[in-house]
């Protein structure tokens, strides 16, 4: 723990020591991952800063994935018109629902969108940070939303 924050680090082997010395609890991966970015993210602190980045980011990696399909070709966009049974229900019109690509990311175009995925996580995990939120807590709140709603949730 540093002496001068009172925050656990995250970067040793060592599990985390409190205040008292005692080991603490592990972190879970995205409270490690919370931790991290708070204490690296010195230069775009300004929630200004912080929000143009995650538009950023998120354009960096839409440009990845248009970069796979028009520079490298491992994986195309085939889009037409989507077609199912109009008497279809919600859970059936999924197995008719198509995401347009095929092909595969190959393993550079994989790095390059993992890259930009990761950096736009760093930002939306810094926005959260700035407004006191916990990463893990967003993410189960949106999971009992969703759950709750099923398949009405996002349609």
């Amino acid at each position: 723990m540093d002496a001068e924050t009172g925050k656990v680090s995250v970067s040793s082997d060592r599990p985390p020591v409190n205040s008292q010395g005692l080991t603490a609890a592990p972190l879970s991966p995205c409270a490690a991952f919370q931790q991290v970015v708070e204490d690296y993210l010195i230069r775009h602190r300004s929630i200004l800063d912080v929000l143009s980045k995650c538009q950023e980011s998120t354009a960096r990696v839409n440009r990845a994935v248009a970069k796979a399909v028009t520079t490298c070709g491992c994986i195309r966009i085939e889009a037409e018109a989507q077609h199912y049974p109009v008497d279809a229900d919600l859970m059936e019109m999924r197995r008719h629902m198509s995401t347009h690509l095929s092909g595969q990311l190959c393993d550079h175009c994989r790095d390059m969108v993992d890259a930009e995925l990761g950096r736009a996580l760093f930002y939306l995990t810094a926005l959260c940070n700035l407004l006191d939120l916990q990463l893990e807590e967003v993410i189960r709140a949106e999971t009992r939303r969703i759950t709750t709603l099923g398949v009405f949730n996002l349609t």
